[in-house]
């Protein structure tokens, strides 16, 4: 008897070409479903990625000026600031100021001159919003200008203290002089440009502290919302 070509174990032409073509399909589809999710997994990852990033910027902040800041991912909230204070003293001055006070009445006169000096610090209010932005081609950080934080009195020489014979320096006076010393410090230290040095010094301090792929830029105030 004549056997079949399948009984001598081979498969015929028509077999074959159909075994290949569901496999070239199979294929195909196997493809296709690995390219469809493509974008997917790849948006995972980079989240992922990005979201260890802000766990380390989180840290960064803590380290430097000890806060949270409001860290938003791709737009999106990933931590809301916290801060256990509320400046941020980042650089600090000796400031040395005059002043002279004189008054005549009835030709008689008075006279006061005080020399002061005062440590100027200069640095963030953290009451105010501080946020970055992660992004996968940029970090922003969004912080306020820096400003005068306080004005502290080391020393005080009184160089001149004449009274007029029946004008005669009163209470008032010496503590309008008092006054007036500190306000001098503070007006110094702001137009020798101590607060552009704290800025300078803070985005030093982070360039440090951040080790990121891409590139820090740190934004110093915020824009004006026009309504």
């Amino acid at each position: 008897m004549k056997k079949s070509p399948e009984a001598n174990g081979r498969i015929s032409w028509p077999a074959a070409i159909m075994l290949v073509v569901v496999v070239a399909a199979a294929v195909v589809v196997l493809v296709f479903l690995r390219l469809e999710s493509w974008p997917a997994r790849t948006a995972k990852q980079s989240t992922a990625e990005l979201e260890r990033l802000g766990k380390d910027l989180r840290s960064a902040f803590v380290d430097v000026a000890h806060l949270q800041p409001r860290i938003t991912i791709n737009n999106r909230v990933y931590l809301e600031q916290t801060t256990t204070r509320s400046e941020l003293a980042i650089v600090s001055r000796r400031i040395e100021v005059e002043h002279e006070f004189a008054h005549t009445w009835a030709g008689s006169s008075k006279r006061i001159k005080l020399h002061g000096t005062f440590a100027v610090k200069a640095g963030f209010d953290l009451r105010q919003n501080l946020a970055v932005d992660v992004r996968p081609e940029e970090i922003v950080v969004q912080v306020p200008h820096a400003q005068i934080l306080g004005v502290e009195q080391d020393q005080l020489d009184v160089l001149e203290f004449e009274n007029g014979f029946w004008n005669q320096i009163s209470a008032d006076d010496v503590k309008n002089e008092l006054s007036i010393l500190p306000q001098l410090a503070r007006q110094k230290a702001e137009e020798s440009g101590l607060p552009v040095q704290a800025e300078r010094a803070l985005q030093q301090q982070l360039n440090e502290r951040i080790h990121a792929p891409q590139p820090v830029r740190v934004v110093f105030g915020f824009p004006v919302i026009k309504e």
